[in-house]
C-alpha cells in the first residue's frame, strides 16, 4: 500500500485566514518557489517538535501572508525590518525559535542595514532569504539582486552596472562577518539541489535549537510571473542565469567550533533594573491608585500637540509612573522630522495585565495641547472619556457632549505662576491625576528622578504637578 501524502503538521490543515474561497491552496503564482520552501520549513518545524515555540516574522513581500499557512506564532514587520523585530523577540523570549523569512527586495534593499547588523551581532535567529532577482510582489521592478542585463519594469533596457551597480551577493557579504555561525546558498532548480535546500533549512533551525547563533540560508527561487516565463522554463532560468553569478556553496560553517551561547534571561524585576542602570530609586511600594471611574483603571491615552511642548515626555512620565506601581505599560511616539514646531503625539496604554495592542485609536483620555490636535482627535475619544485642553492655545473648545472636559489655560498658568512654560506638561499631569485618580503623585515624583536629567528642574516640575492637582476641577 502506497504512502498517503499529507500536509506537514507545521501547516494549518485548512488555511482559514486566507480570504480566498479556496482554503486549501496558497496565494502564490503557479510555479513560485515560496510554496516549496514553505513545505520544507513546515516539515522541519514538525520533525523538530518546535511549533509551540516558533515565531515566524514576515515583512513586506510575496511572503507577507505567511500567517495564513504556518501553525505557529507570527509577527508582522515593516518593510525590511524583520531582523530587527526578530532580534527583539529573541532577546525578550530567548527560548523561542525565531524565523526571519525575507525576499531579496526586502532583505537586500530597504532591509540591508537591518540584516547586516543582526548578523554582525550574531543574533540567535534563522534567516531564510528567498532570492528571485526581482521585486515579485509589487510589479516586477529591479531588485538589488537583479542580474546585469536583466530587464524589469524599472530597467526596461536591462540592468546596467554603470547606472545601477552590480547585483549584491548577500551570502558572500554575510559570511565575511565574524559572528554568523552558518551561511549557505542553495537552489530550487532541480531535485538534487532541492534536497540540499531541505538540508540547509533543517541545519539552520537545528543550530538555533542548539543555541549556536546566527544562521543565514539564501535560496535561489523561481518567479515565473516576474520573469515572464513558464514554470518549467523558470527552472532553466535559475540554472542558466542565476547560478553563474550566485553559485551555490557553503560560505561559512563554524558550527562544530562554536559553543552553545549562554543566553542571559531578560531582567523584569524593577529593583534589579534600577540597580543595573544605577538609578537612585529605591525599590518600594507606592500608594495604590484610586481611579474615580472604571474607565481610568486601565486607560488608553493619546497626547497630542506641537513638537517642543513636552508631548512625548508627558507620555513617558505617565508610563514610567504606572510601571513603578506594577502596571503593564506601552508608550509609542509619533512625530514629524522637525525638532520644534512640527506635530507630535504619543500613545500610552496602561493595564493590569498583558497589552495586546499598543496603538491607541480610540482613547479613553485625550490631552490636546493645541487646536489642530483637538480637531483631529476629538471624534475618536470613547464615549464617557476625558478630554483635557490647554485653552491658552485651544481657543475653540470641545464640541462633544458625551465626554468629560477639563479646560484650563495651562501654558499661561505655567508662565505666570511658575515662571516657565517648560513645566506645562507636568502641570497637566497634576490636573490629570487629580481628575482621574489613575496614579499617585509619589510614583510620578520618582518618574521625574529617572527622566529629568537636570536636578534643579526636578523641584520645579514637582511644584508644577502639585499646582496641577488644584486645577483638576
Amino acid at each position: 500500500m502506497g504512502k498517503v501524502l499529507r500536509k506537514p503538521k507545521g501547516f494549518y490543515d485548512i488555511f482559514f485566514r486566507n480570504p480566498s474561497p479556496d482554503k486549501k491552496s496558497t496565494h502564490y503564482c503557479p510555479g513560485c518557489g515560496h510554496g516549496i520552501v514553505h513545505k520544507m520549513i513546515a516539515e522541519a518545524i514538525e520533525d523538530f517538535g518546535i511549533a509551540e515555540k516558533t515565531i515566524w516574522v514576515s515583512p513586506v513581500g510575496c511572503s507577507v501572508f505567511g500567517y495564513y499557512y504556518f501553525d505557529c506564532g507570527h509577527q508582522q514587520a515593516p518593510h525590511g525590518r524583520a531582523p530587527a523585530v526578530a532580534t527583539g523577540i529573541k532577546r525578550a523570549k530567548p527560548d523561542t525559535i525565531v524565523i526571519s523569512y525575507q525576499g531579496d527586495g526586502d532583505l537586500a534593499a530597504i532591509g540591508g542595514n537591518e540584516i547586516l547588523h543582526a548578523a554582525n551581532r550574531g543574533e540567535g535567529i534563522s534567516v531564510f532569504f528567498v532570492n528571485n532577482s526581482i521585486y515579485g510582489m509589487t510589479g516586477g521592478q529591479m531588485a538589488p539582486t537583479t542580474l546585469v542585463g536583466q530587464k524589469t519594469t524599472t530597467s526596461p533596457y536591462g540592468r546596467n552596472p554603470a547606472n545601477e551597480g552590480h547585483p549584491l551577493r548577500m551570502a558572500e557579504l554575510i559570511s565575511q562577518l565574524e559572528a554568523p555561525v552558518y551561511v549557505e546558498r542553495v537552489s530550487l532548480h532541480d531535485t538534487k539541489n532541492r534536497i540540499k535546500t531541505r538540508q540547509a533549512i533543517r541545519k539552520a533551525l537545528q543550530l538555533q535549537v542548539d543555541n549556536k547563533g546566527f544562521s543565514f540560508v539564501e535560496i535561489l527561487s523561481q518567479c515565473p510571473s516576474g520573469w515572464k516565463v513558464s514554470p518549467v522554463d523558470s527552472l532553466k532560468w535559475i540554472e542558466e542565469n542565476q547560478l553563474p553569478y550566485f553559485p551555490v556553496n557553503v560560505f561559512k560553517d563554524v558550527s562544530s567550533e562554536r559553543e552553545k551561547i549562554k543566553i542571559k534571561e531578560p531582567l523584569w524585576d524593577k529593583s534589579k533594573i534600577s540597580q543595573a542602570l544605577e538609578l537612585d530609586i529605591e525599590s518600594k511600594s507606592y500608594p495604590a491608585p484610586k481611579p474615580l471611574k472604571a474607565l481610568y483603571e486601565e486607560p488608553r491615552i493619546k497626547i497630542a500637540g506641537f513638537g517642543g511642548q513636552g508631548i512625548l515626555m508627558l507620555g513617558v512620565l505617565l508610563a514610567e509612573a504606572a510601571m513603578l506601581t506594577g502596571k503593564e505599560v506601552t508608550w509609542i511616539p509619533s512625530y514629524g522630522p522637525e525638532m520644534r514646531g512640527g506635530t507630535a503625539n504619543c500613545h500610552v496604554v496602561i493595564k493590569n495585565g498583558k497589552i495586546s495592542n499598543p496603538s491607541v485609536d480610540k482613547p479613553d483620555i485625550l490631552i490636546a495641547m493645541n487646536q489642530p490636535s483637538l480637531e483631529k482627535f476629538e471624534k475618536d475619544v470613547a464615549t464617557g472619556g476625558l478630554i483635557i485642553i490647554d485653552t491658552t492655545l485651544v481657543k475653540k473648545g470641545v464640541s462633544r457632549k458625551d465626554v468629560e472636559v477639563l479646560a484650563k489655560p495651562f501654558s499661561d498658568i505655567a508662565d505666570k505662576e511658575l515662571k516657565s512654560t517648560k513645566v506645562t506638561n507636568s502641570l497637566i499631569i497634576g490636573a490629570l491625576i487629580g481628575k482621574t485618580g489613575m496614579l499617585d503623585k509619589t510614583s510620578l515624583f520618582d518618574a521625574f528622578k529617572i527622566h529629568i536629567t537636570k536636578e534643579n528642574l526636578i523641584d520645579i516640575n514637582k511644584k508644577a504637578l502639585e499646582k496641577g492637582l488644584t486645577l483638576s476641577q
